[in-house]
């Protein structure tokens, strides 16, 4: 898609330089500890998952953007081990690490903010993080080449890294976004604000180079996330460690005001849209990505509750795998939704396909035409409730013998 290459041909922000090593963290011996440093500082607003079982390094990290008032100089991130569920010795190492890193990158403790994926009930193996501390310092820089470090290192089940990139002129000045995530599996992010109740899993960086402060940037990356990473699921299952976090380095000059906040704010759905789209397209097993349009409704978040009923069903989910256009399945889901509708005022179509109409199956119904609008490796089904005029886009996927295969081998 011509979005896709832009997003993936700007330059990177100023102000931040990357880097990852191999701390023997992973099973598989990849690199695994990845680390953005701001020598400068940034301003930053953060969104974690709503779990009410959260990782060590959510638990720290809230703390630390809630002292800090959102500053961060650090980003230290490992992978191969979630942290989770390791009891007060796991939130103690991971304020060890964020002293060491500190001490590191010439910064306050509180300034690091860390980040977790991997297995969850593991003890946290905080000496390999502070033993390649020093290797980091001597690895990081400014290139795509680190960047691209720093999104390969956070992997876990993923197949490829997950970027995207954003300009905004402002007067001839380049203000730039940057963003890396990860996430293939135990994805269905529930993000919430930066304080709330206290495996694989969604992790979101988000660097830029406009001048910001905290609140306005988390004013601006809520309703980001709202339709992009909350508007997504490959298998209904939320992490513990979920977490976005937007940082804004200051480094181009450019302010966040009246004149750059809808461009600079537009250019920040781009990129949080490409990378949700990447993490689902990248799912554990996935052979189709599928957006659910659910229009015709009384609000949006009606329209989501139906969506996420329809993406979270086994048996609409193994349909898709078979490209099964099963439409029985999708109209009993959105039934159980929760939505009150009338099923006689409904009309769902697969792909260009129509197979539903106004409580019956579709005059039009063609199985083997909807079969093959299914073999696509992507695709959208709409469905109309006709009830009004809120709408909303879920993207999901389908459940295949692969996912099965991975997460049944997860932990061994």
């Amino acid at each position: 898609m011509e979005n896709e290459q832009i997003l993936k041909t700007q330059g990177l922000p100023q102000g931040f330089v990357w880097g990852a090593v191999k701390a023997g963290i992973k099973v598989s011996g990849n690199a695994d500890v990845a680390v953005a440093v701001a020598a400068k500082g940034a301003n930053g607003a953060a969104m974690f998952t709503k779990n009410q079982v959260v990782a060590a390094p959510v638990t720290v990290g809230r703390r630390h953007m809630a002292s800090t008032g959102g500053r961060v100089s650090v980003v230290l991130v490992n992978a191969g081990n979630a942290n989770c569920a390791t009891g007060q010795p796991g939130v103690d190492a991971c304020v060890q690490t964020c002293v060491a890193a500190a001490e590191r990158f010439h910064c306050i403790f509180d300034e690091v903010f860390p980040s977790s994926t991997g297995i969850i009930g593991v003890p946290f193996p905080a000496e390999k993080v502070l033993a390649v501390l020093p290797e980091l310092e001597q690895v990081m820089g400014a290139t795509p080449e680190h960047a691209d470090s720093f999104a390969q290192a956070i992997m876990t089940t993923d197949t490829k890294m997950k970027v995207a990139r954003a300009s905004v002129d402002v007067d001839g000045v380049e203000v730039r976004i940057f963003g890396v995530a990860k996430g293939a599996g135990m994805i269905h992010p529930q993000l919430g604000g930066p304080v709330g109740p206290a495996h694989a899993t969604m992790l979101v960086y988000l660097f830029s180079d406009i001048a910001a402060e905290s609140e306005q940037l988390r004013g601006l990356l809520e309703p980001a996330v709202e339709r992009s990473f909350n508007s997504i699921s490959i298998d209904g299952d939320t992490s513990t460690n979920d977490t976005v976090l937007l940082l804004a380095s200051g480094a181009s000059g450019v302010k966040l005001d009246a004149r750059t906040q809808e461009p600079f704010a537009n250019a920040l759905k781009l990129v949080c849209g490409s990378l949700a789209y990447q993490i689902v397209d990248d799912g554990e097993g996935v052979g189709h990505v599928v957006t659910l349009h659910i229009t015709g409704a009384r609000t949006e978040a009606e329209a989501k509750q139906i969506a996420k009923a329809i993406a979270h069903s086994p048996l609409c989910k193994t349909a898709w795998s078979s490209a099964d256009p099963n439409w029985g399945r999708l109209l009993a889901a959105a039934g159980y939704s929760g939505v009150a509708f009338d099923p006689a005022l409904v009309n769902i179509t697969i792909g260009a396909q129509p197979v539903f109409e106004l409580g019956v199956r579709s005059a039009a119904f063609q199985k083997e035409a909807a079969h093959a609008e299914m073999q696509a490796r992507d695709y959208t089904i709409t469905i109309d409730l006709g009830l009004g005029e809120a709408e909303c886009r879920f993207l999901t996927c389908d459940l295949t013998e692969e996912y099965v295969r991975i997460n049944a081998d997860y932990s061994s």
